[in-house]
């Protein structure tokens, strides 16, 4: 088993197999009716170890060792881009995330994401904030790519025909210009046959990497 270290780069085995489970038992309620009697159960046994997490020491997580850790160069094209384990988008250690895996291709990000029913908006649809919120995620990710901290602030999505659940879905995104602090990084999101289902336009802006973690 793995420790956990302090600075929220990092989390053990057994927390990721612990989120993992629960995103999969959040899918399942969505996804199936087993019967009250069985949701009475599940409520049940997690009653019964709730006291327990909440009884122990609260984690301490240092935002500016979290963001430096994102900065220390930029990953080998084709290997995964890291980030922080309790990221609701890309944090495999949340259990109610999104739980995507980012990597590098050239100068872009990207992301390949299959949305469980736990993310459905209308029926058989996945929710429109979820797929904004993957944007913003893989958007950011560029940062590590071009070793350059910043904030979002703005992001702009189209939506261009309705997002299906269950099916592989790919988001891109680039660096497109740099004015100063302002950094406008663009973006898409497309089906398996390569059809564009969304698209996205970000305003970033940079920050002095000393200041990183600074309120």
């Amino acid at each position: 088993m793995t420790e956990e270290i302090a600075d929220g780069m990092h989390a053990s085995e057994a927390r990721l197999d612990a989120a993992d489970a629960l995103r999969r038992l959040g899918h399942s309620i969505v996804a199936h009716d087993a019967g009250d009697e069985f949701f009475v159960r599940v409520a049940e046994a997690i009653d019964r170890v709730l006291p327990d997490i909440e009884a122990s020491p609260p984690r301490r997580r240092l935002p500016e060792h979290m963001k430096r850790g994102l900065f220390e160069g930029p990953p080998p094209d084709g290997e995964r881009i890291d980030h922080f384990p309790d990221c609701v988008i890309s944090g495999h250690a949340n259990p109610l995330g999104v739980a995507i895996v980012v990597h590098r291709e050239g100068e872009e990000a990207v992301a390949r994401v299959t949305l469980g029913p736990a993310f459905e908006g209308a029926p058989g649809r996945a929710h429109g904030g979820t797929v904004a919120g993957i944007f913003d995620d893989v958007l950011g990710n560029v940062l590590t790519i071009i070793e350059q901290p910043a904030f979002t602030a703005e992001l702009t999505v189209r939506y261009l025909a309705p997002t299906p659940l269950g099916v592989e879905l790919e988001y891109r995104g680039r660096l497109v210009r740099r004015e100063g602090r302002k950094l406008w990084i663009e973006g898409e999101c497309s089906d398996p046959e390569g059809a564009r289902i969304a698209e996205a336009s970000g305003l970033f802006i940079a920050i002095d990497f000393t200041r990183m973690g600074s309120k």
